[in-house]
C-alpha cells in the first residue's frame, strides 16, 4: 500500500483485469496540505496518463484559465437561475489544496488532466453551497466517537493528530493508509444511516433514489473508467473527497460505456460559471463556511515551512497584532506562549505543536481572567460578542487575510466590463464620494447607477443621506461614499449570473427579493429599492407574484409599504420618473382592497401605544385614492365608508381611530363636527395616540383649522398633573409629525392664544428643560399639595 489504495485486480475470468489494476485513488480532506503532500507524491510516483479531481465537468474546456497565474485563493463560482429561484455554488481552491496540486502538478508531468464532478447547475448540487464540503461532517456520530477515543474536542483537533503534524515524519504509505482507514469508517457510518425505509441522507421528496452523493460518484466512476479504457497500460489518478474512494473503488469496475461522459442539457434558465478571486476570510470555517477546516493562514503556513516554524511564525504575529492595538505583551509572554505550545504538543503525544496546541498555549501566557465563552478553536463556532480581545487577534492571525487576484487575462462575465464602463461614464472611478442632485436628469441616472451597485452587493457604495419614496416630504438630493474594496471584482463577477448589464442585474436581483417566499417586509424594501434604482420593466411573473402575496397578505403594516412602494412605481413623479402600468395598477387595487379589510378587522387593544406602521398603512390607503382612484377605478365611496365605521368603533386602537378621522378630511371632506370629535378623545391616556393618527393623514388641515388648537389646548389645560404625565409621552410622538416650520406656526398659535408677544422660534428652538422631567416635578407638587391638605397642614 502506498500513499494511496490500488484497487485489487479482479478474478481472472473478468475482462478488466488489467484496466482495474492501473487505478490509483487518493482520497483526500479538501484544503488539507497532508492530503495536498499525498497527491504530489503520488503524481512525482506514477507520472499518471490521466489525473482525474472531483470538480467541476463543465469547466473542463477552460483548464486553461486555472494555469494563467492566478495568486490564490480562488474559486470557481456558478450562478444558476431557473425561473425565480437563483442560487450560487463556489469551488475554491488555495495552494495546500489537493485539488490546486493535482491539477497544476499534474498538468506539469503531462497528464492529461479534468474535472470529473457533476456541473454546479446539477440538482444534485440543489442544496450545497460549496463543492468541497467535508461529507464527514454530516455524520457526527463516528466521528465524536472517534474524538472521545483520541481525547479531542473536534473533528478538525482530530484531523491534526491524525494528518498534519504527522504529515512530514511518517512515510506517505503509512499515512496514506491511515487516512483510508478513517473515510472507510465515515462512509461505513453514512451506508449504516441508510438503511431501507431511512431517508435521512436523501433529496426532499426522494422515495429511495439515490442520494446527491451516489448520483456524483456514478457520474465521476464513469470518468474512471473512461480514462482506464483510453490509457490501459498507464496509470490513472484520481483525487476525490476520502468519503466517495470507498465508492469510486466499487463503481469503477461497474462502468460499461467507454466514452468520456457528456454533459447533459442545462435543465434550468440559465446556469453560468467564471474564475473569481477568493479570500482567505471566506474559506474559513470560523466565518461560516461549509467545507474545510479553519484557520487558512495556519494552515498556508503549515504548507510553506512545516509544523514547528509555523507555529513560532504564528505565535510572533499574534504578539505582534496585540501589540498593534495597544495590548501589553512582553518578550517574556512570547517565551511563555512558545513554551506553553511545545508542553501541551509533548503532553498530546505531537512531535511538533498543532493548531490547538499553539492557540492553548498563547491562551495560557496571554490571558489572565476567566472566560466568559468558550474558546471558538473547540469547536466550529463563529466568535461571539464579548469574546476576549487577545482570543479575538488569535484567530484573525490563523485565519489570515490573504486575498486572490486573477490574472489579467482571466475571462470575466459582461457586467465586470459593463459596470467599469458605466462607473467611468458618470465620472466615478477616481470619487470617494459624491453628492447627487436628483432633480438634474445626468445626476438622476449616476443615483440610479450606484443604487444598482448597492442592491447588488457589491461592496464600496454607501448611501450617506437621500430620499425615502415613501415619504410626503423627501429631500432632492442625495450624498454617497465610494471606498474601493478588495472584494468588489469578486461580487460582480458573482453578480455576472442576474444578467449581462448593471440594469439588468439589479433588475433580476429584484425581483428575486419581491418574490421572496410571499415576504412582504421583504417585497416592501426590495420594491423601494427599485423605485431609487429607476426600475420600471418589471416581469409579469415577478408582478403577478407580488399580486398573490398581496391579496394573502395578513398583516397591514408590511402591506401598507408594499402599496406604497408600488404607488411611487406607478405615479409620474419628478424624482421617480416611473412608467404607469396596468399590471402595478391591479397591485395597487388588490393592496386597497385587503388593507380596507385588514385596518377594520385589526383588533384594538385600549392599552396599546400607536403603531406607526400601521398609521402609515391607512395613510398609504389615502394616498392610492388621492392620486389613482380615478385612473386605476379605486372605489373611493367605499374607503370613507369604511374609515368612517372605523373612526366611530370604540373598540378599535385610538391610533387607528384618528386616523380613520383624519382620512376624509384629507381627501377634502371635513368631519360634520371636528371640534366635539376631539373633546370625545379627550382621554388622557389615549388622546396623544388619537391625536398622532389624525396628525399623520390630516396635519395640515389640523392647521387650517383654528379651532383644533382650541380645543387641544382646553383639553390639556383641564388636565390634572398626574393626567399630564400619563398623556405628555404619545402627546409628543403625535407632533413629531408636524415639521419644524409647521410646529414653529403651532408655537406662534399658541402664543397668540395667550396674548404673550414673543418669538416662536425662540420658544420652538430654544434649549428648554427636558419637559417629561417638569411633568413629573408638577405631579410630585400636586401630589405634596394633596398630602398636606389632608393632614390638614396648609394655612
Amino acid at each position: 500500500m502506498t500513499s494511496s489504495e490500488k484497487v485489487a485486480p479482479p478474478p481472472a475470468s473478468t475482462a478488466s483485469v488489467d484496466v482495474i489494476g492501473n487505478l490509483t485513488i487518493v482520497g483526500v480532506r479538501h484544503h488539507s496540505p497532508a492530503c495536498a503532500g499525498l497527491v504530489r507524491e503520488a503524481i512525482e510516483r506514477l507520472r499518471p496518463a490521466h489525473v482525474l479531481i472531483e470538480g467541476p465537468s463543465d469547466m473542463n474546456d477552460r483548464i486553461g484559465e486555472f494555469l494563467l497565474g492566478h495568486e490564490l485563493p480562488v474559486a470557481v463560482f456558478t450562478s444558476v437561475r431557473d425561473g425565480s429561484l437563483a442560487r450560487g455554488s463556489w469551488s475554491p481552491f488555495c495552494e495546500y489544496s489537493p485539488e490546486w496540486v493535482a491539477l497544476t502538478e499534474g498538468t506539469q508531468a503531462g497528464a492529461e488532466v479534468r474535472f470529473i464532478d457533476l456541473p454546479a447547475w446539477h440538482p444534485a448540487f440543489s442544496v450545497l453551497t460549496n463543492r468541497y464540503a467535508d461529507a464527514e461532517l454530516r455524520y457526527t456520530q463516528v466521528v465524536d466517537e472517534l474524538c472521545r477515543q483520541f481525547g479531542m474536542d473536534n473533528i478538525d483537533t482530530l484531523w491534526d493528530h491524525m494528518a498534519e503534524i504527522e504529515a512530514s515524519e511518517v512515510p506517505s504509505a503509512e499515512l496514506g493508509e491511515r487516512l483510508n482507514t478513517y473515510f472507510d469508517l465515515v462512509r461505513s457510518a453514512s451506508d449504516a444511516d441508510r438503511e431501507p425505509g431511512d431517508q435521512a441522507d436523501r433529496d426532499p421528496g426522494d422515495q429511495g433514489e439515490p442520494t446527491s452523493d451516489e448520483i456524483r460518484e456514478q457520474y465521476m466512476a464513469r470518468w474512471i473508467a473512461a480514462a482506464l479504457r483510453k490509457s490501459p497500460d498507464r496509470p490513472v489518478l484520481v483525487v476525490c473527497g476520502g468519503f466517495h474512494r470507498p465508492a469510486l473503488l466499487r463503481l469503477a469496475g461497474e462502468c460499461e460505456d467507454a466514452g468520456w461522459p457528456k454533459l447533459d442539457p442545462i435543465p434550468v434558465d440559465s446556469a453560468v460559471s467564471y474564475l473569481v478571486p477568493y479570500s482567505f476570510k471566506r474559506l474559513d470555517a470560523f466565518d461560516g463556511y461549509q467545507s474545510g477546516m479553519p484557520s487558512p493562514g495556519y494552515y498556508q503556513r503549515l504548507w510553506e515551512l512545516g509544523p514547528r516554524a509555523a507555529a513560532a511564525a504564528l505565535t510572533e504575529e499574534v504578539v505582534h497584532r496585540l501589540r498593534g492595538r495597544s495590548q501589553r505583551v512582553s518578550t517574556a509572554d512570547l517565551i511563555a506562549a512558545r513554551v506553553n505550545g511545545e508542553g501541551l504538543a509533548a503532553v498530546r503525544g505531537h512531535r511538533h505543536p498543532a493548531r490547538a496546541d499553539l492557540l492553548d498555549g498563547l491562551v495560557s501566557a496571554l490571558v489572565g481572567e476567566a472566560l466568559d465563552q468558550p474558546l471558538p478553536w473547540t469547536g466550529r463556532r463563529l466568535l461571539a460578542p464579548g469574546t476576549h480581545p487577545a482570543v479575538v487577534e488569535m484567530v484573525a492571525a490563523l485565519s489570515g487575510d490573504r486575498v486572490g487576484r486573477l490574472h489579467k487575462d482571466t475571462p470575466l462575465p459582461p457586467l465586470v466590463h459593463d459596470a467599469e464602463a458605466e462607473l467611468e461614464r458618470h465620472g466615478l472611478t477616481d470619487k470617494n464620494s459624491v453628492t447627487l442632485d436628483l432633480t438634474v436628469v445626468a445626476e438622476r441616472d449616476t443615483s440610479r447607477l450606484l443604487h444598482r451597485l448597492r442592491v447588488l452587493g457589491i461592496p464600496g457604495y454607501r448611501r450617506v443621506s437621500g430620499p425615502d419614496p415613501a415619504a410626503e416630504d423627501s429631500t432632492f438630493t442625495e450624498e454617497w461614499r465610494i471606498t474601493a474594496e478588495q472584494d468588489r471584482l469578486a461580487a460582480l463577477i458573482e453578480a455576472g449570473g442576474y444578467g449581462p448589464t448593471v440594469e439588468l442585474a439589479a433588475t433580476a436581483r429584484l425581483g428575486e427579493r419581491v418574490q421572496g417566499g410571499g415576504n412582504l417586509d421583504a417585497a416592501a424594501k426590495a420594491l423601494f429599492d427599485a423605485v431609487l434604482c429607476g426600475i420600471e420593466d418589471w416581469s409579469r411573473e415577478v408582478l403577478g407574484s407580488l399580486a398573490l402575496s398581496v391579496g394573502a397578505g395578513s398583516d397591514p403594516e408590511p402591506l401598507g409599504e408594499v402599496l406604497a412602494a408600488v404607488l411611487g412605481l406607478w405615479r409620474h413623479d419628478q424624482l421617480l420618473d416611473a412608467q404607469q402600468s396596468e399590471t402595478l395598477g391591479i397591485v395597487i387595487g388588490a393592496a386597497v382592497d385587503r388593507l380596507l379589510w385588514l385596518v377594520e378587522s385589526a383588533p384594538g387593544s385600549p392599552g396599546a401605544p400607536a403603531a406607526p406602521r400601521r398609521i402609515a398603512a391607512v395613510r398609504s390607503v389615502r394616498d392610492a385614492v388621492r392620486h389613482a382612484a380615478a385612473r386605476l377605478g379605486l372605489d373611493a365611496v367605499r374607503a370613507l365608508e369604511v374609515m368612517a365605521r372605523i373612526a366611530d368603533n370604540t373598540e378599535a386602537g385610538p391610533d387607528l381611530r384618528g386616523a380613520a378621522f383624519g382620512f376624509g378630511w384629507s381627501l377634502g371632506t371635513p368631519p360634520s363636527d371636528a371640534e366635539r370629535t376631539i373633546r370625545a378623545a379627550g382621554n388622557p391616556a389615549s388622546l396623544g395616540d388619537w391625536l398622532g393618527g389624525l396628525f399623520a393623514l390630516a396635519r395640515e388641515q389640523c392647521l387650517e383649522e383654528a379651532s383644533v388648537l382650541t380645543v387641544l389646548d382646553d383639553l390639556v389645560t383641564a388636565m390634572t398633573d398626574r393626567d399630564l404625565l400619563v398623556a405628555l409621552p404619545a402627546l409628543r410622538q403625535a407632533f413629531a409629525y408636524f415639521p419644524p416650520r409647521e410646529r414653529e406656526t403651532i408655537a406662534g398659535q399658541v402664543l397668540r392664544l395667550y396674548g404673550v408677544e414673543d418669538s416662536a422660534r425662540s420658544l420652538v428652538r430654544g434649549k428648554l428643560d427636558d419637559p417629561l422631567a417638569l411633568a413629573r416635578g408638577r405631579e410630585l407638587d400636586s401630589h405634596v399639595q394633596a398630602v398636606l391638605e389632608r393632614e390638614g397642614l396648609v394655612w
